[in-house]
């Protein structure tokens, strides 16, 4: 009896503990799942290669090459004509040979850089991706909480007016309406009937966004959890000065501008002359027929320098510089549009803040209104069918206005943290 009890308790607390963090798993359901995602972390380790590749300009390159040569030579004749004996011969050669680069007009060097700066890009990259996959995961959780309230809301007034049209029927038997105050309950039914349909198909493409996104099935009921935790700064002035920071998109830019700079130089250097080492040793066995073995060993340096190939290094260099000043140009605009979105991000929020608490207001002024012109209309007073329609409409439209407040404030606020850089799982548990 203790265990079933305990496994009851453990049971509940599992359920609970699964309720209370229903959006931390369908995040990071997307967070591991999401095939964008996946795709820019396969190509950061492919670029963290480039610095591999990069490095291997400083270490010497290693050539080992062995040959196995079978010769027969018959038919011999010397000059006379007499015949000379056939000759057979198996030459072999083993040879190692080790080449190491001196200067390459600092190639090299900025090669690696470069390198080095692509992986910092990629990482911010892929930081922009994670930023944009978490956004749209929450934004999808709440506006198919969302969609489930106004489908909801809906269906509730249909059945509402449902009634209202039988009681009607029953009233203008009694001679307490008219005719037209019923023509107004149905007409109001029918329009209420085609707004539940337009909720009904508005909630299923809520639902197929969901699973797109989140790659899981989307569940039969929602917690309504509005209280993440996200620490937001005080005013415009520091988030202005955190998205200078931190924003991906512009770190990205100012990435892209240096490693242009990077190719510049890199074009640069091929001008330059440059300087080799090679060292080279070989054992050849049954060489000729008058040597038996061999053994070679050299040590050769080589100095070059590209003066002129059809112009092609000029011209390349002439592209780099355009491309250069490309990405400083780019770099300028994102710097633009990197301060317009986060300052429009900031007056969203501060909006989405103001106009929820409007709309709280709004639903509880449209309760008491409905109530009262309800009770009023079902006594038999002066408050006629139409005016209950339109406490009912207002009603149904406020609640509405308020579930939508709810789902735009939260994603105002990532999409205020989007723009500061500072969205992560971490920042929002």
């Amino acid at each position: 009896m203790k265990f079933f009890l305990s496994f009851i308790i453990i049971f509940f607390n599992f359920v609970h503990a699964y309720s209370a963090n229903d959006l931390m798993f369908f995040i990071e359901s997307a967070y591991k799942n999401n095939p964008k995602l996946n795709a820019e972390r396969e190509n950061l380790k492919s670029i963290k290669e480039n610095v591999n590749i990069s490095r291997s300009e400083f270490l010497p390159n290693v050539t080992v090459t062995g040959s196995q040569d079978s010769k027969h030579s018959t038919k011999r004749t010397d000059q006379s004509g007499s015949d000379l004996s056939d000759i057979s011969r198996n030459t072999s050669k083993k040879s190692i040979s080790v080449d190491q680069k001196i200067f390459q007009g600092f190639e090299n060097f900025n090669s690696m850089k470069k390198s080095r700066l692509e992986v910092e890009q990629a990482n911010y990259k892929l930081k922009k991706i994670e930023q944009e996959t978490i956004l749209e995961s929450v934004t999808a959780y709440y506006d198919l909480i969302y969609k489930i309230k106004k489908k909801d809301f809906n269906l509730a007034n249909v059945d509402l007016l449902e009634r209202q049209v039988e009681s009607d029927k029953a009233r203008l038997q009694k001679g307490e309406i008219t005719l037209t105050d019923l023509a107004q309950s149905e007409s109001s039914l029918a329009g209420a009937s085609a707004n539940s349909i337009a909720a009904e198909n508005e909630f299923l493409n809520s639902k197929t966004n969901f699973e797109r996104i989140i790659r899981v099935s989307a569940p039969e009921t929602m917690d309504e959890n509005f209280n993440l935790r996200i620490n937001l700064p005080a005013n415009l002035r520091n988030v202005l000065k955190l998205s200078e920071e931190n924003s991906p998109k512009l770190i990205i830019a100012k990435l892209d501008y240096e490693i242009a700079e990077r190719e510049v130089s890199i074009e640069r250097a091929k001008l330059s002359p440059s300087a080799s080492i090679n060292y080279s040793r070989s054992k050849s066995n049954d060489y000729s027929s008058v040597v038996d073995d061999i053994e070679e060993e050299s040590v050769k340096a080589t100095v070059t320098w590209p003066i002129i190939k059809g112009g092609e290094n000029v011209a390349s260099l002439k592209k780099s510089k355009f491309k250069r000043e490309k990405s400083n140009l780019i770099l300028q605009d994102t710097a633009n549009q990197v301060k317009s979105t986060t300052t429009n991000a900031w007056s969203s929020y501060q909006s989405a803040e103001s106009v929820l608490v409007a709309t709280e207001a709004q639903v509880r002024a449209a309760e008491i209104a409905n109530e009262g012109i309800t009770l009023e209309y079902d006594s038999g007073n002066t408050r006629t069918t139409l005016e209950v329609i339109q406490s009912r409409s207002l009603l149904l439209n406020a609640r509405i206005d308020h579930a939508k407040a709810e789902r735009d404030l939260i994603t105002s606020k990532l999409k205020l943290m989007v723009a500061i850089g500072s969205l992560s799982l971490d920042n929002i548990k």
